[in-house]
């Protein structure tokens, strides 16, 4: 049995470490202690999670339960212990301290298992309805009761989402590897099956329980894929050139879809694979009638104006992602789905096949009025190409997808398969998706707002890090400030994420959770930004603005740091 002891005494370890090898070595001699029916359990631990995000199982223990639990196990008042947090700035390293220095002990306490561990968070995060907040305190108190103050440091750290040890999932499933094989030579396989399932822990398990099978992991309705992304040229020949004869579709400005269908069941997850079934009563009838009995395909959702017949725009599209209105949001907004990709149809992976086959069942499939193809064009011309642009720019939309005739799907990867080319922001060359990670306070004529600015950061997948990219403090209304503002106000940290590689200070951090889309003039170099960090230097955005938020995009769909090298250098080609 692996005691959570062990584990934090690892975690503890890794937090000492800054390079990627050695973090992958110190997982892997824990991972190769895990047993079968523990290691799924441990993966979704490091994860920070209690199952992937399509069960939308969270724990909803907020600081202030947290702080109450802390106080029970530890005898102290809930003031003693918001006091040391405001000093600590981590109310992780307060329990720990507090716990070490208890001023109550236990009649009864037992040493804790890795599994009893994650089944109490389990049983937290299902704890709903009346009484359910005091269940919550109570279970997490027990488990603090329990604790060691090196296990209450990252129990508490868990519970609020703030585990802080800068593991991402490459570094999991190059860990996942050398624990069995010494090397990092099933890197692959285990990536590609995580591509297709989005379940790290069901992929772990599966691979100590069954290890070949690991190479022959397939689609399956209900464990949404990763999806596929996109590389940018900044031009029509360049698009060409790259990929000769392309298929060519519109690119809308809606929010993206997976959707699966077995039987009468159907489920709609969301970019960030999280489920949203139950927002989208109007779709799930649409593809219940459809007559295949098995079915994931992709596609972008619309809200249309039926009185104006045209789409509404993205913000106001965005109304139908609620939880609350949801009858009377589906008659003011009606959806239409574009399918762009179809991965599965009635037993058969499609992910495989070449797009244009793919296209071509797409055709063959969709056929409704609200569930239909997205338009799409075959050519191998620049001047063409530049035509179709344009008319989609002139029809309001943000641009063209060129696409690989002859590419499978590539789950999970940003590949040269798909080419987005997007319409300029007034004088801006480009926009970047960037994740907030922290925020200024609003001086001189925005004093009044408490709100004048915000840090963003790129993706470095190789790295797992978040990188600084820009300060933007231009593109907000009034009252997107105070909207803003209030949003970052909940997710304000003392420190910045353990992931962040930062040269930069602020007012205040916050977790990295909101997504904006921002325009800007050109990249520069820069030796206050840590994206794509060499030598003495960086790179920047010149005069960032806000274009939009991106309420359905998470980190991992950021840009990343590969892809701003790639812009700079393309506006290098330009001269610009």
């Amino acid at each position: 049995m692996l005691l959570f002891s062990d584990v934090a005494e690892v975690f503890s370890e890794i937090e000492k470490r800054s390079g990627r090898l050695e973090m992958t070595d110190v997982l892997a001699a824990l991972f190769a202690r895990t047993g079968k029916d523990e290691i799924d359990k441990l993966v979704y631990i490091v994860q920070g999670i209690i199952a992937p995000p399509y069960e939308g199982l969270d724990l909803g223990v907020g600081e202030k339960f947290a702080i109450e639990a802390v106080a029970s196990a530890a005898g102290y008042s809930k003031s003693q212990v918001e006091a040391h947090y405001k000093k600590s700035g981590d109310l992780g390293d307060t329990a720990e301290e507090l716990i070490g220095k208890k001023k109550q002990t236990a009649l009864f306490t037992s040493e804790m298992g890795l599994v009893r561990v994650y089944e109490t968070m389990r049983k937290i995060g299902e704890s709903s309805g009346s009484g359910s907040q005091e269940q919550k305190i109570k279970r997490l108190a027990e488990m603090l009761n329990n604790a060691s103050p090196l296990e209450a440091r990252y129990i508490v750290r868990f519970v609020l989402g703030r585990l802080r040890l800068g593991v991402g999932d490459p570094t999991i499933i190059d860990a996942l590897s050398v624990s069995k094989k010494g090397d990092k030579s099933l890197r692959e396989p285990l990536e590609h099956a995580y591509n297709v399932c989005t379940d790290l822990g069901y992929v772990a398990k599966t691979f100590y329980t069954k290890p070949a099978s690991i190479e022959k992991f397939r689609v399956q309705p209900f464990k949404p894929l990763m999806p596929a992304l996109a590389e940018r040229l900044s031009d029509p020949q360049a698009i060409i050139e790259r990929l000769g004869r392309c298929g060519v579709e519109n690119k809308y400005d809606g929010f993206r879809m997976q959707i699966h269908k077995k039987a009468n069941k159907v489920e709609i997850y969301s970019r960030k694979l999280e489920r949203m079934t139950p927002m989208f009563p109007d779709i799930v009838k649409e593809v219940q009638a459809m007559p295949q009995k098995e079915l994931i395909f992709e596609g972008e959702a619309l809200a249309y104006d039926s009185e104006k017949h045209r789409y509404f725009p993205f913000q106001q599209t965005m109304h139908r992602r609620r939880k609350h209105g949801i009858e009377q949001s589906s008659k003011d907004f009606p959806l239409n789905i574009f399918v762009f990709d179809i991965l599965y149809i009635d037993g058969k992976d499609m992910t495989g096949e070449p797009y244009a086959k793919r296209r071509d069942m797409i055709v063959k499939t969709f056929e409704g009025e609200r569930i239909k193809p997205s338009e799409s064009v075959e050519i191998e011309d620049a001047e063409e190409l530049d035509k179709l642009f344009q008319h989609a720019i002139n029809e309001g939309l943000e641009g063209i997808m060129a696409k690989d005739l002859k590419s499978p799907y590539t789950a999970g990867k940003r590949k040269f398969a798909w080419i987005k080319l997007k319409k300029s922001y007034g004088k801006a060359v480009d926009t970047i998706d960037g994740v907030i990670v922290g925020y200024y306070l609003g001086r001189g004529a925005r004093a009044q707002f408490e709100f004048g600015g915000v840090l963003l950061a790129v993706y470095n997948p190789d790295s797992g890090k978040l990188e600084t990219i820009a300060k933007m403090a231009t593109g907000f209304t009034e009252q997107e400030m105070k909207d803003l503002q209030a949003l970052l106000e909940e997710t304000k940290t003392q420190n910045p994420a353990m992931n962040l590689d930062c040269r930069i200070e602020v007012d205040f951090w916050v977790e990295p959770k909101y997504v904006v889309e921002v325009a800007f003039d050109d990249i520069t170099q820069s030796p206050n930004h840590t994206c794509g960090w060499s030598g003495e230097k960086g790179y920047a955005l010149r005069f960032p603005r806000l274009v939009k938020m991106r309420p359905d995009k998470g980190v991992l769909d950021i840009t990343t740091t590969s892809e701003v090298i790639e812009m700079f250098q393309m506006q290098r080609a330009r001269g610009a």
